[in-house]
């Protein structure tokens, strides 16, 4: 049975919250992560744990897919607690945290985990996750710590 490819579309601040809870547990190396800053666009491509199989109830063994993050007007991008000469450092994802700025802009704030962050500053929220090619077979499955 042929999964098929994910692709979401984000323009407000609940549909970020959607995408961001698709991304929830996705591994990031630091080497995937591009700001094309004459573009205005802003990327990250991620492993992605495919947890809408999980919750489904689907007795499939667990799965990663490749997956492209894409942040459109992007105005500026900074980034906290990440070392981009260390282009072989994996970042693992917990959320997309989102403000609205007194200009207007938007700060999304995407944040991993050891309080490592990237702030992006958009003029809008026109973000988009885009699923590519096959998933993959993953013998370990995220696991949370109960407080």
């Amino acid at each position: 049975m042929r999964v098929k490819n994910l692709k979401l579309i984000a323009r407000t601040e609940d549909d970020l919250k959607v995408i961001s809870a698709h991304l929830q547990d996705s591994i990031v190396n630091v080497s995937d992560i591009a700001n094309l800053e004459k573009n205005k666009i802003f990327l990250i491509q991620l492993s992605r744990f495919m947890w809408e199989d999980v919750e489904k109830g689907v007795f499939r063994k667990n799965k990663r897919i490749r997956t492209v993050l894409k942040f459109e007007n992007v105005i500026k991008v900074h980034s906290k607690n990440i070392n981009q000469s260390k282009n072989d450092k994996f970042l693992d994802f917990l959320t997309i945290e989102t403000n609205v700025m007194p200009d207007n802009n938007y700060e999304m704030n995407i944040i991993f985990a050891g309080d490592s962050i990237i702030k992006v500053i958009s003029e809008v929220i026109e973000v988009f996750l885009d699923d590519q090619g096959s998933a993959w077979d993953t013998k370990n499955m995220p696991k949370h710590k109960v407080i």
